[in-house]
């Protein structure tokens, strides 16, 4: 009868995670990828939380990766596009958003680069006074500035919207 050799310095469950092949790590990741759109360091997260070695994760990383079904760029892209329909924000507000859920700096300074060529910071900016408006009534002056630098817009697009504001006041006081 062969005798166990207990591997000397390791634990059982630390042997239990080596034992578990990489092909079960990427089935996992693909099933969490399948509920929602996620970063590559999401991804990791899960798979460390649920015991993948750092190796392990890195291994099913690069494949998702190769398959095509975890790229980052692509999901800064559609979530940026997303975010600015649901609502209205500045390209502060936004870049620290996806720097929180893990996407690089390149690759958000990138993705914030391309989605926000197409898109006039003082349309945003109307939109979210108008958004808020809607929902909540009036703004007062300084309900707009605070609304606006909150939703992380430049200050010289904050400028032009109060400039805008005080011109739309006079107008009204007038009549």
């Amino acid at each position: 009868m062969p005798r166990r050799i207990e591997q000397a310095g390791i634990s059982k469950t630390a042997r239990a995670k080596q034992a578990v092949p990489d092909d079960s790590w990427l089935k996992a990741a693909v099933r969490y990828l399948a509920r929602f759109d996620r970063t590559a360091k999401q991804v990791e997260e899960f798979l460390r939380a649920r015991g993948a070695s750092p190796v392990q994760a890195a291994r099913t990383l690069r494949r998702l990766e190769a398959l095509r079904y975890l790229d980052d760029s692509a999901y800064a892209e559609r979530w940026i596009a997303s975010r600015l329909t649901r609502g209205p924000c500045g390209a502060a507000r936004l870049r620290d958003e996806l720097l929180r859920k893990g996407v690089s700096e390149n690759v958000t300074d990138g993705a914030l680069g391309r989605a926000l060529a197409e898109v006039d910071q003082d349309t945003l900016a109307r939109r979210a006074v108008g958004l808020k408006q809607r929902r909540g009534g009036t703004l007062s002056r300084w309900q707009t500035l605070r609304l606006l630098r909150q939703r992380g817009f430049e200050e010289d697009v904050i400028s032009r919207i109060m400039g805008e504001w005080q011109e739309t006041e006079r107008v009204d006081d007038e009549e």
